[in-house]
């Protein structure tokens, strides 16, 4: 568990937009073109989280996790649209909120218009990868944190930087031959560890 006593979770989270919102800030940044500093990676991330958010279905160890959920949860996520790993990862989390009937209450957060908050969140001590799934109690306390991306694909990524190698069309790869299994397995755990 990342402990952070220093943030203040409560803040972040009302101040923090709905995966509605998100989508639509998404589409107006693919409309910059150009514009964008980001605009190389935005088509491709909009196309993959798309087709996800149609057809995820959460498995049946993620959805009893939903299910066995006491007290509601608070996840604040903090991500960008120019993250290839939350394309692949998002759409699972916006499912597991939805099918909560209400008790996973999920809000975004940017995360380069937030550096105190991805500062507490480090990947390694020293990164500031994403997406970081937050998730909190009730009363905003920190329960505990999930990311930036499962484990064996944070491998594959640390053993192709070892070598120099760029890592994006083998995580992609990886991503596409896992099809969300991972991903749903660790949001089983980070829910089990509320309970």
């Amino acid at each position: 568990m990342r402990t952070n006593t220093a943030i203040n979770y409560q803040q972040y989270f009302e101040k923090g937009i709905s995966f509605e919102e998100y989508l639509k800030r998404f589409a107006a940044e693919i409309a910059l073109g150009e514009g964008s500093p980001f605009a190389q990676y935005l088509p491709q991330n909009w196309q993959r989280q798309n087709r996800l958010i149609r057809k995820i279905k959460l498995n049946e160890d993620l959805q009893k996790a939903i299910d066995d959920l006491k007290q509601p949860v608070n996840w604040l996520l903090i991500t960008e649209h120019w993250c290839g790993d939350a394309s692949q990862i998002n759409p699972v989390i916006l499912k597991a909120a939805e099918e909560s009937n209400g008790k996973i209450d999920l809000r975004i957060s940017y995360r380069d218009e937030n550096e105190e908050l991805i500062d507490a969140h480090l990947t390694d001590g020293r990164s500031r990868s994403i997406p970081i799934l937050v998730q909190l109690d009730e009363n905003y306390n920190l329960l505990n944190t999930y990311g930036p991306r499962p484990a064996e694909a944070q491998l594959l990524v640390m053993d192709l930087l070892s070598k120099g190698e760029d890592y994006n069309i083998p995580l992609h790869t990886w991503y596409a031959k896992d099809r969300q299994k991972a991903i749903q397995e660790d949001l089983v755990k980070l829910i089990e560890s509320a309970v």
